[in-house]
C-alpha cells in the first residue's frame, strides 16, 4: 500500500465515529432518503439476490441511468445475472426505482471507510463490480480488489482539468486503477489521461448513454395528459438550468404550453414565482395543480420519460450556460426533436454526431422562436434511428466484462 493510500485510509477511519451524525444533518436538509440513509454506513435494506451479481456504480442521475443499457447487454448474454446498483444522490435513487431493469435492485454506495465498506462487501459479495465515468472511491476499490472481485472502469470521461486535478493525488489514484482488469473511455483523450495516472490498455468505446433504453412514464397518467392536453401545442425545456428558463419565458406565449422540467426539483416554485411575476398563467406539479396555464413546472424527479413523450420539440438544459449541456439520447429514444444552445463541451462527441447527421438543431437566442415553429418530425426521426442502433451496440463490451468473471 503506498502511502497517499495509507494516508487516506486513516484520514477515512478516523472520521468513521462522525459519519451517522453528518448523515442525519444531511437527512434534516432533506438530502437524505429517510428510510435508506443508513445504507451509507453499509447497513444493506435488501437481501443479497441468490446466484451471480454483477455491481455496478455511478454517481450521477445521468450516469446511473446510463447504466440500464449496459444491464440489458450483459442480461441478453447471461440469463442467470442479478445486478446491483448503487449510487450516492438521493434524485439518483428516485428515477432509477422508477427504471429498474429486471433482477435489478439499486442501494446507496457507502461512504468510503473501511467500516462501511467491508459491511457493504460482506453482505452483497458481488461477483463483478463495474465503475462508470471517474468516481473512483480508493477504499471500496481496493477492498473489493483485495476481495477478489474483478473490476472494470467503464464510459471513463476526463477532460484536461479533471486530469491535472486527481494529477495532484497520482500515487492515489494510480493504485485504485492497477486493480482495474477492464478499462474503457469515450474518447481518446480519457483514455491517454487515464494510462497517465495508472491505468493499463486503456480503450475506447464511446458512451454509454447513447446506448440506454428509453426512459420510462406511468401509462395512466400518460394517457390522463394526452386526454387533457387534446390538440394544444407544446413544448419542454428538459433539464433546466438558469439560463434556459429565463431564455424560455422571455418568449412570447402564443397557444403553446411551455413545459419546465428543472434540473434540480427544489427550484420549482421560485421557477413559478418567477413566470407569475411575468404575468404568465402557471401551473406547479409539486402543487398538485394541472397543466392548463401557459407554463408548468414539473418539479418531480422521474418525470423526463412523460414528458419527452408528449412534447414534440425538447430544447436541452445545460446548453446555455456553464453546466455545458445534458444528455440529448434520453429525448431522441422517445421521439422528441432536439433543439440546444452552443454550450456542449460535457457532450460534445454526443451533440456533435447528432448534428452532424440533422438529427439535432443548434440555436442562439434569436433563432429560439422559428425553431419551435418549425415541423422537425424528420429530425426526431433521424435522432429516433440513431438511438435504435446505438442500444445495440454494447454486446461486445458485455461479453469483455463477463469474461471478467470467468
Amino acid at each position: 500500500m503506498g502511502w497517499q493510500l495509507a494516508a487516506y485510509r486513516g484520514a477515512t477511519r478516523a472520521l468513521t465515529p462522525l459519519a451517522a451524525a453528518l448523515l442525519r444533518r444531511r437527512l434534516a436538509r432533506g438530502k437524505e432518503d429517510p428510510a435508506r440513509w443508513r445504507e451509507k454506513l453499509g447497513e444493506a435494506s435488501a437481501p443479497r439476490p441468490a446466484g451471480r451479481l454483477v455491481w455496478l456504480h455511478a454517481v450521477g442521475l445521468g450516469e446511473v441511468l446510463a447504466l440500464r443499457g449496459l444491464i440489458g447487454a450483459m442480461a441478453g448474454e447471461d440469463a442467470g445475472l442479478n445486478f446491483l446498483v448503487t449510487s450516492s444522490a438521493r434524485s439518483s435513487a428516485q428515477v432509477m426505482a422508477a427504471n429498474l431493469p429486471p433482477r435489478t435492485v439499486h442501494q446507496f454506495l457507502p461512504l468510503d471507510a473501511p467500516r462501511f465498506v467491508a459491511r457493504f462487501l460482506a453482505h452483497w459479495r458481488p461477483d463483478l463490480s463495474v465503475w462508470a465515468e471517474q468516481d473512483l472511491w480508493p477504499n471500496a476499490v481496493t477492498m473489493a480488489a483485495v476481495a477478489g472481485v474483478p473490476l472494470a472502469l467503464v464510459n471513463a470521461r476526463m477532460d484536461a482539468t479533471s486530469f491535472a486535478r486527481r494529477g495532484r493525488a497520482r500515487g492515489l489514484y494510480a493504485e485504485a486503477l492497477s486493480h482495474f482488469k477492464l478499462v474503457a473511455a469515450q474518447d481518446e483523450g480519457t483514455a491517454k489521461h487515464l494510462e497517465a495516472l495508472g491505468a493499463r490498455g486503456a480503450q475506447v468505446n464511446g458512451s454509454l448513454k447513447a446506448a440506454a433504453p428509453p426512459l420510462k412514464a406511468d401509462e395512466t397518467r400518460l394517457a390522463a395528459l394526452r386526454q387533457l392536453l387534446g390538440d394544444r401545442k407544446l413544448w419542454l425545456v428538459a433539464s433546466a438550468h438558469f439560463e434556459e428558463t429565463a431564455l424560455a419565458l422571455e418568449l412570447p406565449p402564443e397557444d403553446r404550453l411551455l413545459v419546465i422540467v428543472p434540473r434540480d426539483v427544489a427550484h420549482g416554485p421560485g421557477i413559478a414565482e418567477r413566470a407569475r411575476a411575468l404575468g404568465r398563467r402557471v401551473s406547479l406539479q409539486s402543487a398538485g395543480e394541472a397543466p392548463l396555464g401557459e407554463v408548468h413546472v414539473a418539479d418531480a424527479y422521474g418525470e423526463l420519460g412523460l414528458w419527452y413523450r408528449l412534447a414534440p420539440v425538447t430544447l436541452i438544459g445545460g446548453t446555455f450556460g456553464p453546466v455545458e449541456g445534458h444528455n440529448p439520447w434520453e429525448p431522441a429514444a422517445l421521439g422528441s426533436a432536439i433543439l440546444h444552445g452552443p454550450r456542449l463541451a460535457n457532450f460534445a462527441a454526443d451533440f456533435a454526431a447528432l448534428d452532424g447527421a440533422g438529427a439535432a438543431l443548434p440555436v442562439r437566442k434569436a433563432d429560439l422562436p422559428a425553431a419551435l415553429a418549425a415541423d422537425h418530425a424528420t429530425m426526431a426521426a433521424r435522432a429516433r434511428a440513431l438511438s435504435d442502433a446505438a442500444q445495440g451496440s454494447l454486446a461486445p463490451l458485455a461479453r469483455d466484462l463477463l469474461a471478467l468473471m470467468r
